[in-house]
């Protein structure tokens, strides 16, 4: 399996050509909206799944160590980003014995693209389920950005089957509702499907602060823009904007100083993302985002958390800083 990961690693994460402005104006040959001709770095199931009565698949990939320590880590993903970029990570956990899950939720990646609305509560039911398919009972939660939300409700809903909490520059450390007004779904959906290709690397790189090279972006613009091609396009439209209302309208900031399993919060000391900041009062749009001092102070408030900021990183942390990121969650872990 190992010897796999580096050409997928390179093939899926790194090797993708550097975009410019002729990206935009080229034309791409589509993927699907499950993104059918997206190669994952690992073998891809699917899980049927029933959400507000609708039949769903989702998809997972689940990694077995080749010494194993009895341990397994699940790993939850961000919005803007298919679960294939935990490919490093993914090797890391398994080289030190962890057999590692990591599902696309529901609306996401190769998964199913509802019909109906997302919600946090429905994706944390989703991910147990799998835990339940797959005999786990107890499991390390290790989750990034939108993750991160999703994390803190599991822990919440579900504490007997979190062993420990990984934070990593999680979102929702603060209610957005304080300083974004509403914005309907159909407004949403008619201003994303303007955004070009360029339009969204400037849009990442801004918001996340991201100190990759421009190449090692371009698969995240590749996973969004290939899809344009799909006749489904617009259900992948409409669920991708859901998830936003969801960050919006599903707020956890008020839950997370509640979880009481072991946590640990890895923040980029340059990652000041915050979702609808553009749409926010001009007064209000400097308080937001201000992720690592929210992480400092919620995790004082906790039985059993604690917050490390890494310099000079931005959203990507695990990708900006590999060697610090195992550091930090290989030791954590090992506790």
């Amino acid at each position: 399996m190992n010897r796999f990961l580096p050409a997928a690693l390179a093939a899926a994460l790194l090797a993708a050509p550097l975009a410019s402005h002729a990206a935009d104006t080229t034309p791409r040959e589509p993927y699907g909206i499950a993104l059918e001709g997206f190669a994952y770095p690992y073998p891809v199931h699917l899980l049927p799944v029933v959400n507000d009565g609708e039949q769903l698949a989702m998809a997972y990939m689940d990694v077995a160590p080749q010494q194993p320590n009895g341990r397994t880590v699940v790993m939850l993903h961000g919005r803007n980003f298919p679960s294939s970029y935990w490919a490093p990570v993914i090797r890391m956990l398994s080289e030190a014995g962890f057999r590692v899950v990591v599902p696309d939720q529901i609306g996401f990646g190769k998964s199913s693209k509802p019909a109906g609305e997302l919600h946090f509560d429905t994706l944390a039911r989703n991910t147990i389920a799998l835990l339940d398919h797959l005999k786990i009972d107890k499991a390390e939660i290790v989750a990034h950005s939108l993750g991160g939300m999703l994390g803190v409700r599991i822990a919440r809903a579900y504490p007997d089957r979190v062993a420990h909490l990984v934070l990593t520059a999680p979102i929702g450390l603060e209610d957005y509702r304080l300083y974004v007004p509403p914005t309907p779904t159909e407004k949403i959906i008619e201003s994303e499907d303007k955004l070009t290709a360029e339009g969204y690397r400037k849009q990442l790189q801004t918001n996340y602060a991201i100190k990759l090279p421009p190449d090692q972006i371009t698969p995240f613009i590749d996973a969004r823009f290939n899809i344009k091609g799909s006749p489904d396009y617009p259900r992948w439209l409409r669920a991708f904007v859901s998830s936003g209302q969801m960050i919006y309208r599903e707020p956890v900031a008020h839950e997370v100083a509640l979880v009481s399993e072991p946590t640990l919060f890895i923040m980029g000391a340059d990652d000041h993302n915050a979702p609808g900041r553009p749409n926010a009062p001009e007064a209000l749009r400097a308080k937001m985002g201000q992720n690592a001092e929210l992480a400092k102070a919620l995790a004082a408030k906790m039985p059993n958390a604690r917050a490390e900021v890494i310099p000079d990183t931005g959203h990507l942390v695990f990708l900006e800083a590999p060697e610090k990121y195992r550091e930090l969650v290989l030791g954590f872990l090992g506790r």
